[in-house]
């Protein structure tokens, strides 16, 4: 019955689609992560996310953490195909998150204008990283993934 669960879960095609989606959302997330984690191109580091998300966004301590957590996970699992299905899973269910605690009370669009304050944007792009987590779900990691070599 595992074996059977986890061949469905890493079941996937050959199809360059899947491809592109997970490089597309792992490639645009990875500058994200690495801020985040280390600090680099001039983010926040790991203490400076944790005190945003917990003192900003009012998140406890946990649930900040456990965010943190599947974004840079989610976007290595993405970028390599390895339990795609899963990675999208976690991280769109985080980009419904923070529709519901921090973008959505923005409205749809991003501050494209500077109509709003920085750092105030819309949930628009969320919207699109959610349907391509849809299709990612649907279809596995497709071509070039580990997910493809796993379960031959």
């Amino acid at each position: 019955m595992y074996k059977e669960v986890m061949r469905e879960l890493l079941s996937t095609g050959n199809s360059w689609v899947p491809l592109i989606l997970r490089v597309t959302i792992g490639g645009v997330l990875f500058p994200h992560v690495v801020q985040k984690m280390f600090g680099w191109l001039n983010g926040p580091g790991l203490s400076g996310e944790m005190k945003f998300m917990t003192e900003v966004a009012g998140l406890p301590a946990y649930v900040a953490a456990l965010a943190i957590l599947v974004e840079c996970g989610g976007t290595v699992l993405l970028l390599t195909g390895m339990g795609t299905r899963i990675a999208a899973i976690g991280i769109g269910g985080l980009f419904i998150g923070m529709i519901i605690c921090i973008h959505g009370k923005n409205g749809f669009f991003m501050n494209w204008f500077g109509k709003l304050p920085a750092g105030q944007e819309g949930f628009e792009f969320h919207l699109l990283v959610l349907g391509m987590c849809l299709a990612l779900l649907i279809t596995g990691g497709g071509r070039y993934s580990l997910d493809r070599w796993l379960a031959s």
